[in-house]
């Protein structure tokens, strides 16, 4: 049955249990449903969501018919095949046309330009999960197909793009801090910069989640240090993410804002009105993107020059300039990856490296 994009709303629990096995027993199955709410992070089941409803339509669209368990090789091929080109200037017969069409009319899909790999490389993973939660085999196992996703991804390879035009280093965002006055909406701009920039580099998702009740002040009147609890990050599970710090002027601006905001309970940061007071609801990761970039134009640098990931580059950038060892970098960043982190270090000019200064 083909499903509008209004479909989106159903619950997640409803959409798992369309993909678990259907011969347990209601209570077993129940039971199941339950554990695989409770054993995925909610992230990973609004994606699931997402690719249950496109796949479906796109199987709909493409064969006229629903999907199978297990689906057939030929129609997860025929997947990867239609998702694997342009198909802006494709012949009007191509059978993968109606298909893309359909999509776009259900606003699951944007164009007929190519999926971004990486699209489709999370879908065909969240095929292969809905199969293995029935415990049945995934056509995108056989060798064909493997070797056929294999090839797309190589064909449609190019240079990945930053996340920030231009690291957030130290200098960039002292000019940034700048533009934040003394009002109710500068104070709580500049803690989220500060926060976002010292504790590590903070995903704009991080910070925009934060609560008050993540933000510990027991040593900030005797050390002047503030610590802060993450739930979960990108990289790390619940109960598993080590509290990160934040010391002198970072721990300050926090505290500022906490105190002057009126933060005793519920989110940590939020909105600002006009009367410059705040609201009860948090700030979201798209309020946190705005005022990056509100304040990167206040500051004197062109539209675009940096993005809430600026504030992650820029720290680890700003950690290598300083000569500080990448583990140590890492253990605030939490970075999952050394080669990934590392990226960062090499970006820095080798006459900026402070090694070339080992001799004096």
């Amino acid at each position: 049955m083909l499903k509008t994009a209004k479909t989106r709303a159903m619950s997640t629990p409803a959409a798992l249990s369309t993909i678990l096995p259907p011969a347990l027993s209601d209570t077993d199955q129940e039971a199941l449903t339950d554990l695989y709410v409770r054993g995925t992070p909610p992230n990973t089941l609004r994606a699931y969501e997402r690719d249950l409803i496109y796949i479906t339509t796109w199987t709909h669209a493409a064969f006229g018919k629903p999907l199978a368990w297990p689906e057939r090789e030929d129609v997860a091929l025929r997947f990867i095949l239609d998702h694997s080109r342009d198909l802006t200037k494709a012949d009007p017969q191509d059978p993968a046309l109606p298909a893309a069409e359909a999509l776009i009319a259900q606003g699951l899909r944007k164009t007929l330009a190519c999926p971004a790999p990486s699209t489709l490389d999370r879908r065909i993973a969240s095929w292969r999960a809905f199969h293995r939660m029935k415990n049945l085999a995934s056509p995108f196992e056989a060798p064909l197909l493997r070797q056929a996703r294999a090839k797309a991804r190589r064909a449609a390879a190019k240079p990945k793009a930053p996340k920030s035009a231009n690291p957030i280093t130290r200098e960039v965002l002292e000019a940034v801090l700048a533009t934040c006055d003394h009002s109710l909406r500068g104070i709580r701009d500049r803690a989220v910069l500060m926060l976002g920039w010292a504790s590590g580099g903070r995903r704009r998702s991080e910070i925009a989640g934060l609560m008050r009740q993540d933000v510990d002040l027991k040593d900030y009147d005797s050390k002047g240090i503030v610590w802060i609890n993450l739930v979960e990050t990108k990289t790390t599970t619940t109960g598993k993410t080590p509290k990160l710090v934040l010391k002198g002027r970072a721990a300050r601006a926090l505290a500022f804002w906490i105190e002057m905001g009126g933060i005793n309970a519920g989110p940590l940061f939020r909105p600002i009105t006009q009367n410059d007071d705040p609201l009860e609801r948090k700030l979201s990761p798209d309020g946190i993107y705005q005022i990056v970039q509100k304040r990167i134009e206040m500051a004197g640098f062109p539209k675009g020059f940096a993005t809430p990931h600026g504030l992650r580059s820029g720290f680890l950038t700003q950690a290598a300039l300083d000569g500080a060892p990448i583990q140590a970098a890492m253990r605030l960043s939490l970075h999952r990856s050394l080669a990934q982190a590392q990226k960062y270090y090499d970006d820095v000019e080798i006459t900026d490296n402070p090694a070339t200064d080992l001799l004096g």
